[in-house]
């Protein structure tokens, strides 16, 4: 509770306390009233993006895409421990990038390979990059706007982006740089890769609710 004399609210603290009410993965715009910066971004603990000079806040995701990122990150994780050569990224930590019309881009798990030290948002896209679809995404516009950001990915320097659904196909598209408009698909009973980005690591469809 605020006493009287505290400062009212700012747009991004409103924002923050009443994300509970969101649909997982929802986005919305921040009316900033000004084009957004970095110190906008640190100013909330929620996932951020700047596109178009604007301030995306993502919601947090829902339980099954939650569970599914969990366990990518938990097996990425592993890897790095055994074989390092990168770091593994989890929610919430955006990756500045300098692309026309984005600043950040913020992935649900990735795989970086880039310095850190220091930094509260690396520079440079990571070479791996993971996005679990929530209840909201899916349909026409869904696919489209996963599509630009997959793009956004590829000119930034990304490698390898998986679209991994656990709602409805239960499944991992796997799109690489090389030929970035078409996806490998994996079902259960299969095992995705990484290559080139993450070398030698998969991980089995199967246990993305595991």
């Amino acid at each position: 509770m605020r006493d009287a004399e505290d400062p009212p609210p700012t747009v991004l603290e409103v924002i923050e306390d009443d994300y509970w009410l969101w649909e997982p993965g929802e986005i919305k715009v921040v009316p900033l009233g000004r084009p957004a910066t970095i110190a906008d971004m640190r100013r909330t603990s929620l996932k951020t993006e700047i596109v178009n000079g604007e301030l995306l806040v993502i919601g947090p995701s829902g339980g099954w895409s939650t569970t599914a990122a969990g366990n990518i990150i938990f097996s990425l994780h592993l890897y790095e421990r055994e074989f390092g050569g990168g770091e593994t990224m989890m929610s919430r930590v955006a990756f500045i990038v300098d692309l026309p019309h984005r600043q950040s881009i913020c992935p649900d798990v990735s795989w970086f390979t880039g310095p850190t030290a220091g930094l509260d948002f690396p520079r440079g896209a990571p070479v791996f990059a993971v996005e679990v679809r929530d209840d909201i995404d899916y349909g026409d516009e869904a696919d489209q706007r996963y599509a630009a950001k997959r793009a956004d990915y590829f000119a930034a320097g990304t490698q390898v982006v998986w679209d991994v659904d656990v709602l409805h196909e239960h499944a991992i598209h796997v799109y690489r740089a090389n030929n970035p408009g078409q996806a490998t698909v994996y079902r259960r009973g299969e095992t995705a890769d990484a290559e080139p980005a993450v070398p030698g690591w998969t991980f089995a469809v199967d246990e993305l609710l595991r």
